[in-house]
Order: structure tokens, then sequence, then C-alpha cells
């Protein structure tokens, strides 16, 4: 039976095409996906629907049960901040054992479950839902828009991590792409993908040794790499999952909260956060922020200077991760030639003079923008996966060591920290006791010589091994560590061929069942998520137009007639009426907003006229 494709822009038949395989930025502030042009063979950001090269990394909750990711989800920071999650990718991975450490710096609930007592779970509306599902959220967002842009299914992608993440965390990742929808080919490290980006090292005749500096929202790599004949290899990572911009934010907050103490607390907190990402940001290329709160009255301040020594420490903290990054790749300063930027937390000035200052570098490579260069450098090995490509050989290391606990609790490392992946790494051990037929095989992983100190991956139990004396059973155990850093553990007797395998799936990963339970939810549920997708999305469009069209016409006031001024006033009206009546079909909210448009495009282009006429007032035009 023959395929018939549809283009969903256009709804028509269209022509055959392979499945898009895209390169996912999965970020803990926004997210970006991109991909390679087939016809330009260049990679390209797809851009949201409201032309943004970044997804905001927010999922809202709403009142009506709505879950809203993005842009629309960011808007409930202020006045919803409890059922508005952000920063997920900090708890991704983790356990309740970090509950106490993570909470506090967060506006909404995370707690344990009861029904899971292996995962963090997070509280909106009365339910709980866990870190992996609320990046589901993003990625599935992600992955519908790219569908819609390109015109064709996209269901394979290559995610990002940073290099610092642990086997649990990665696995993670890949859980919440698989409930996305997702079939996720390759995870790769975020500052890796940053060096494709760059182009670094395709000259076959080229040899460098740079580092990679990558700084977001919340975490923070470091990552030294050899490249020689078009091979990008990972000498030694270092880094933070607990650094980057949102500790600035929180330095200016908590800066404020001290010197306006008196009139702070009129602020809500949501407000107060979304203010010092302001002043973050403005900082980067001004003297001076000030911003006056209306609600309270109160006038936030803070300059350049002040918050440079407020976040010093935090800065300090990044070039010891650096230091910490050369020393494992058993490298001096001054064998490092080349340092890239990555990441959007780099635009602050002290964080580039420092780095500069550290590598002894006059300039450094940041060009690209440092938002969108992982994006594209996973587009770039989303393509090579493809088979696209055959000029780039990837090698990447296991952040962590992995190793089994003997005898006393103690670590034994079968794959150091930095080893090249993929890699397989075989050892021989004995039983203890007379007549032992079986043992426990517990995967750590971790740098502590004691087990206790170290991260539980998983165990399994070597069952049927011949009654033997102490010492005279040889049990081979065989560690295979694929490209995505998921670990396969093989445990064999070797004189009488008794054999256990198991891959080891983090503590804090979901179940198959589990997965399949809520992709099947999310499948039953497509079509009306779909509408209330397109539902709000009229609404914010109508809510966009009004601010617009208001901040216009009191701009250009005395360029319009009072008919003009009061039937754009009326239609405003009208249609801020309109959005807020809950059972408002989308239908009219579409009519309105058009209504809208028309009664304006008059007066809006006879205003350009007139703005263009007196700018070339007195020019010649040649």
């Amino acid at each position: 039976m023959a395929k018939i494709s549809i283009d969903i822009k256009s709804g028509t038949i269209a022509k055959t095409q392979n499945p898009a395989i895209v390169g996912i930025d999965l970020g803990t502030t926004n997210s970006l996906i991109a991909y390679v042009n087939p016809e330009t063979r260049n990679s390209e950001i797809i851009l949201s629907d409201s032309k943004r090269n970044m997804v905001p990394s927010v999922v809202h909750f709403a009142e009506n049960g709505q879950i809203l990711v993005g842009e629309i989800a960011k808007m409930s920071f202020e006045t919803d901040p409890k059922n508005t999650i952000y920063s997920a990718k900090r708890l991704i991975g983790r356990g309740p054992e970090d509950l106490e450490t993570i909470s506090g710096s967060l506006a909404y609930t995370i707690q344990k479950n009861e029904a899971n007592n292996s995962l963090l779970y997070i509280q909106a509306r009365e339910k709980l839902y866990n870190p992996i599902e609320i990046s589901s959220f993003i990625l599935a967002s992600l992955k519908t828009n790219a569908e819609k842009h390109l015109g064709t299914t996209v269901s394979k992608a290559v995610i990002t991590v940073p290099a610092y993440f642990n086997d649990s965390q990665r696995q993670a990742t890949r859980d919440a792409g698989k409930l996305a929808g997702l079939e996720v080919l390759r995870i790769i490290n975020e500052p890796t993908a940053a060096s494709l980006a760059y182009g670094i090292g395709l000259n076959p005749e080229e040899e460098k040794t740079i580092a990679v500096f990558d700084m977001g929202g919340g975490t923070l790599d470091v990552s030294i790499l050899k490249i020689e004949s078009g091979v990008f290899e990972v000498l030694a990572t270092n880094g933070d999952t607990f650094l980057g911009g949102d500790d600035f934010d929180n330095t200016i907050l908590d800066y404020w909260q001290k010197k306006y103490v008196d009139s702070i607390d009129k602020i809500p907190l949501s407000t107060l956060r979304v203010l010092a990402e302001k002043a973050k940001c403005y900082l980067s290329s001004n003297p001076q922020f000030e911003a006056l709160h209306q609600g309270s009255g109160t006038k936030l301040e803070i300059s350049q200077e002040k918050f440079d020594s407020l976040v010093l420490p935090i800065v300090n903290r990044a070039i010891e991760c650096c230091k910490s990054a050369l020393r494992d790749a058993k490298l001096k300063v001054q064998e490092i030639e080349e340092v890239v930027m990555v990441g959007g937390s780099t635009r602050v000035p002290l964080v580039k003079q420092k780095v500069k200052e550290f590598f002894e570098k006059e300039s450094l490579h940041d060009s690209l923008n440092p938002d969108e260069v992982v994006a594209i450098g996973a587009a770039i090995e989303a393509d090579i996966l493809a088979g696209n490509r055959k000029d780039i050989l990837l090698l990447d290391v296991t952040p962590l060591s992995l190793g089994i606990e003997t005898v006393g609790g103690l670590m034994d490392f079968m794959i150091s920290r930095n080893s090249k992946i993929p890699c397989s790494v075989a050892r021989q051990y004995t039983t203890s006791v007379d007549g032992q037929s079986n043992i426990k095989i517990a995967v750590y992983q971790g740098e502590r010589e004691n087990t206790k100190h170290n991260r539980k991956l998983g165990e399994f139990e070597l069952r049927g091994i011949p009654a033997m004396p102490a010492g005279l059973p040889k049990i081979e155990v065989v560690f295979r560590l694929n490209a995505d850093g998921v670990l396969n553990v093989e445990a064999t007797e070797l004189r009488s061929g008794v054999k256990q395998e198991v891959q080891i799936k983090p503590s804090y990963g979901l179940t198959d069942k589990e997965v399949e339970d809520m992709l099947l939810d999310s499948l039953k549920n497509a079509e009306a998520d779909m509408n209330e997708r397109l539902y709000l999305e009229a609404k914010l469009e109508a809510k966009q137009l009004m601010d617009t069209t208001l901040r216009f016409i009191e701009k250009n006031k005395e360029h319009l007639t009072t008919q003009e001024w009061e039937m754009t006033v009326q239609a405003i009206h009208n249609l801020k009426k309109i959005i807020s009546t809950p059972e408002t079909e989308r239908s009219l909210i579409l009519q309105q907003t058009e209504h809208l448009n028309e009664i304006t495009k008059p007066f809006a282009e006879r205003i350009m006229d007139v703005v263009i006429a007196q700018s070339l007032k007195g020019n010649k035009i040649t």
C-alpha cells in the first residue's frame, strides 16, 4: 500500500520526505531546537511561534487544567508562582536526599512521594509531577513547533546535557525524550556540541587544544578538548550542576532584600526575581540599573560595580572548575590555544574578564550567539548520525568514575572519570565465603573510596555459582559504557559459565511501564491538548496586539482624529472583554483581533508616512 504524506502547514498532499532529525538544547532557563537544512547544509535554529530563538523552559499548570509551555507559561511567573515550574533541569535525576539543598531556592513546592520514594516530585494544582514529566512537556512543545516549521514528522533527536551530568541525570533526560514521543539517538555533552558549532578542527591538518567554558542559567561546564585530524576528543570535564545565571539573579535579590528591608516585603517574591534577572541582563552593557515598583513605591537600584563585587565569589567558583579541568587533563594554561564561550551567562563582563585572565588570553571565541551554539552543535551531531557527514568523529568521556562495591563497602573503580566512551572494562573477582552460591554486584558512581559517599546506580545478583571453597570461583565482571553514557554490566562465573547481565538504570529513572502509561495518556489527549494550545495562542496574540496598539496610539495621539481614537479604544475594550470571558469561542477571538487590525491599519500607515517624511526632511537622495 502506498504511503501518502500530508503537509501539516497547508493540509495538502506533500512530497515524501524522510522524518527530520533535530538537535535539542534542553536548558535550565531556555531551550532551543535546530536542524541542518538539507538544501543549504547550514545549521538553523527553529524559531518559536513568537519568532524567538529560545523557548523558556517554563511549564505553567493553569486553573482550568491546561498545561502551558514557554512564553505563555512565563507570563504566570508573577501571578501564579506556585504553579509555574522553572529550572526543572536542576531537579532531573535527583532523589529525596537532595530535597533539603534544593527546595529553599524555588518558588514552587517540591516533595517526596510515598508511592515512589526514589524521585523528587513537584506539586502543582493539587497534583504531583516528577521532573522527567516537566522536561517532557518542554520537549513535546519543541517537537510540535519543529513539525509545524518543517512540515514533516520529527521523531528522532540528539539531546544535549551538561558534561557533569551523572548517569542518573542522563538516563532521566532520555526518559523525558521518550515520554515526549522522541527517539533519542544520542545524549551528548553541551560543550562538545558547542565545539562542533564553531567548527574548530574541521580542517584535517589542524591540531588544537581548546577549552569550552559553558555557563548557562543553572549549570556550569568546563571541558578541555583536543582536536586532531577532524577528531574531537574530550580530555577532561569539570563543572557544577548548581552554578549559573540563576545564582547571579539570587545574589541581586538577596542584596535588595537586605538594602530595602523596610519596604521589600510589599513586593511579591516572583516580581523581585523577574526584576533581578532584568537587572543582570541590563548591567551587562550599562553602568546602573533602576526600577520603580509601582505597587509599593520602592525604587530598586544596583550598579555594575556593586553587582561585580556581589557575584565575584560565584565567578571565582567557576574559575576553580577551570583549574580542576586543567588538572584532570594534565595540562598547563599555556597549552590551551583557544577558549570558546557558551551560554547566556557568559555575557556578564566580569565572567569574560576572569576567564581571559585565567587562560591568559587577549580574546575569546564569543562571536556566535552564546545561547544558540549548543543547539547548533546538536543539530550537526544529528546530521552525522543521519549519515550525511563522514568528516567528523566524536569521542566523549564519562564525567564520573564507575565501579562496584567490594568487601567492607569499598569502591573498586572499573571505569575512571574522564575515560573515553564508548568503552569496555573487565575485571576478575572471587568469593569470600566457602560454598557461596550467590554474589551481589552493586554498581556505584563517584570519586570517593567508600561507596556510602558515592551514588548507587543499581544492583543485581549472580546466582547458581557451584559450591566451591572461598577464593576458588573466578567471577568476571564486565562494564560496557555506550556512546550515550548508559552502562551495561555483565557478571560470569568462568568455571561454570553461570552468567547474569543487566542494563544499569539510575535509581531515579522512570520504569518502562510508567513511561509507556504516560505516553499513552498523552496520545489519548492529543486532540484536546492541541485545541487548547490553539485557543491559548489566539488569546496571547490578541493580548500582544492590544498592548502594542495602545502604546502606539498613546505615542501618536496628535496624528489621530477623535473618531479614530474612540474607535480604537472601543475595539481594544471589546477584545479585552472577550478574552477575559472563559467560555469565548476561539473563532470570536480571531474575528475581533482581525477587526482591531483592520481599523488601525489605515491610520498606522498614514502615521508611518509622516514619520518617514520627517526623517527624510532636508536630506537628498542620490
